[in-house]
């Protein structure tokens, strides 16, 4: 699991079938501070997350694969939540 920040979506003329439904978000990883951290990854978003939302990415292909409902989908990032508030700001 990594945190990251949606830095936009991506919209496809051809897809695979499997992300019929499914909006597909470019996640960024961030560390603590919210500095950016890795490669940008394209993550399957089942809870509506927000252009520069903290989210809560996974790189479970098996818990993708089976949210999109398809064991040959081609899924492997999924969107586990959505961060409301960091521990320094409780």
């Amino acid at each position: 699991m990594l945190l990251a920040r949606v830095e936009g979506s991506l919209i496809a003329t051809r897809k695979h079938p499997s992300y019929t439904g499914w909006r597909l978000l470019i996640c960024q990883p961030i560390n603590q501070s919210g500095e950016p951290e890795g490669v940008p990854q394209v993550a399957i978003d089942p809870h509506g997350a927000g252009m520069h939302q903290r989210v809560v990415i996974s790189s479970d292909g098996l818990a993708a694969r089976k949210a999109v409902g398809d064991d040959r989908s081609p899924a492997r990032w999924i969107i586990l939540g959505i961060v409301d508030a960091g521990v320094d700001e409780l």
